[in-house]
């Protein structure tokens, strides 16, 4: 009987089939002879006891103008695959947190990755944390003076929303802006949620770095150059990917997070930095695969798939 594997995700008609990881996966997948099915959070249902997905049987392609293939609708229980990657986009919110709840209680009969119970637990701007001896000096909070006195102390910060992503919403500002009031005022008014101030670092006007973690081991670090006039070095935002000499510094970042990741069946995380400093941890979900592959002539699917297939056999 064929292996099933059911992703998670966004539309497969919003992917792009240059950069996106989740495509890459899926055909590692089909070459080790699983069936793949994609579904959309949305479709997810309890029921009894059981977890049902409206779901389409899909083939992706390595050609960029058809680069998928996929059947009819169809309801089924998600009890019946090996493998379900937890794979759509951020905002880190209450479907994001259900969709969770609801893959946790697949488990352990079914291999849910990265693990949905420590998703919730690791959102990407607050379990680096953990780690408090890589970051920069960082608020989390909605109080105004709380803000504007970390920008009198530190006279150079960046606003975001604590639970954005690729790059959405990131001000750089520095005292005596005459628009840090109206920034505020917009974050809060748009949300309910804490936004994170952090100190600036000035490396990131040339570079960030991603550190891909597979299975708790550093597999590539890869510089992303921001465009022209933008601190944001996100590909979503015209970032430009290139190779780079890993640094000590980084890899002991990459090392001392991916011991903590495996521990917490965290099989795929992308880390991001900037400078000597750790700024993100991504586990919802991590993407670079690609680029990185192309700039190193790695496989990095391959090792995932590898670590997937090995927990697989453990549970056989």
């Amino acid at each position: 009987m064929k292996k099933k594997l059911a992703i998670q995700m966004d539309a497969v008609e919003s992917l792009n089939p240059h950069t996106d990881t989740t495509m890459l996966l899926g055909r590692e997948a089909l070459q080790r002879g699983y069936e793949v099915y994609y579904y959309l959070p949305k479709d997810l249902t309890f029921l009894n006891g059981d977890i049902t997905a409206k779901a389409r049987k899909i083939t992706f392609h390595k050609d960029p103008d058809n680069y998928y293939t996929a059947g009819k609708w169809q309801t089924f229980n998600l009890r019946d695959v090996d493998v379900v990657l937890m794979r759509q986009d951020p905002p880190f919110n209450m479907e994001y947190i259900t969709a969770t709840h609801l893959l946790e209680m697949l488990q352990p009969d079914v291999l849910v990755v990265n693990d949905p119970f420590h998703v919730r637990n690791a959102p990407e701007k607050l379990f680096m944390f953990q780690f408090p001896e890589f970051i920069a000096p960082t608020l989390i909070t909605r109080n105004a003076d709380a803000i504007e006195n970390f920008l009198s102390e530190h006279k150079d910060i960046v606003l975001k929303p604590l639970y954005g992503y690729a790059g959405q919403s990131v001000f750089h500002v520095k005292q005596g802006d005459s628009n840090f009031h109206a920034l505020l005022e917009t974050f809060f008014g748009n949300s309910g949620e804490p936004i994170i101030a952090q100190r600036f670092i000035p490396e990131i006007k040339t570079m960030d770095k991603r550190i891909i973690v597979i299975d708790g081991k550093v597999t590539a670090i890869y510089g992303r150059v921001p465009a022209k006039g933008d601190i944001r070095a996100n590909m979503r935002v015209g970032g430009t990917s290139i190779k780079i000499a890993w640094s000590k510094r980084d890899i002991l970042i990459g090392e001392t997070i991916g011991k903590e990741l495996v521990k917490r069946g965290i099989l795929l995380a992308g880390i991001d930095v900037i400078g000597d400093y750790l700024t993100e941890i991504n586990v919802t979900c991590p993407t670079g695969l690609i680029k990185s592959n192309e700039l190193y002539n790695l496989k990095q699917e391959s090792l995932l798939w590898d670590a997937i297939e090995k927990r697989l056999r453990k549970r056989a």
